[in-house]
């Protein structure tokens, strides 16, 4: 009787399932998409607080440098076109529109501080506005962001002098020289950064055009 020898060789292997390697793909970057979101749901709502805290506490420190550490200070908040002393219904009380007013020891206002902007050379000068809520003499002003060229438009925060040159002066409004004078109503513009130096100009006249008759409504009644 004649042997044959059979050979088996393994069974073939199974050929991928196409479909199968793609859904589990989607289910895995799903997967770690959402969990990705959750952990930067999470870290941003721990570090909102801090955040929003240093905020205003930045604006505060900011608020008693413009007006010369007030003896004390209030805040009123802006309802429709109206100031009042308490926020929108349903808006936080750090993220309302709003203006301070400082007061010496005998509760006379002696200046009101407010926040305002305009684009500038290389984007948004934002600036904190001090002034006296009769007279619209500027008490000072404190820059709070800017993107200006370095070494010409930042000199609005780094030359003291061209700040300090806005105490007293009128806004009625107020205008930009690039020579030096004593006008009442007129500031050195920086050299090489006309166009900065008349951006701040023209935020200071924005916030005491805008704010001013809205004081006045709020003195005589018009408040809640």
């Amino acid at each position: 009787m004649t042997g044959h020898a059979h050979g088996h060789g393994a069974p073939p292997a199974p050929t991928p399932d196409a479909g199968s390697s793609s859904l589990r793909l989607t289910v895995t970057l799903a997967l770690f998409g959402a969990l990705a979101g959750a952990v930067l749901a999470y870290t941003y709502q721990k570090t909102l607080p801090p955040i929003r805290k240093f905020a205003a506490e930045r604006v505060e420190v900011a608020v008693k440098e413009v007006l010369g550490s007030p003896a004390k200070l209030d805040t009123l908040f802006l309802v429709g076109d109206r100031l009042s002393k308490t926020p929108p219904a349903g808006v936080d009380a750090l993220e309302a529109v709003k203006l301070f007013i400082g007061s010496n020891a005998s509760g006379e206002p002696t200046g009101v501080a407010v926040e305002e902007g305009s684009p500038g050379f290389s984007g948004e000068v934002r600036l904190l506005v001090g002034f006296h809520p009769v007279t619209g003499a500027l008490t000072g002003f404190k820059v709070l962001a800017q993107k200006e060229t370095p070494g010409l438009g930042d000199k609005i925060i780094k030359d003291s002098s061209f700040a300090r040159q806005f105490i007293g002066k009128l806004a009625n409004p107020l205008k930009g020289d690039k020579n030096p004078t004593t006008d009442p109503s007129t500031v050195q513009t920086i050299t090489g950064a006309t166009i900065t130096s008349k951006t701040v100009i023209k935020v200071i006249n924005k916030a005491v055009e805008t704010w001013k008759p809205r004081l006045e409504a709020y003195a005589k009644g018009g408040g809640q």
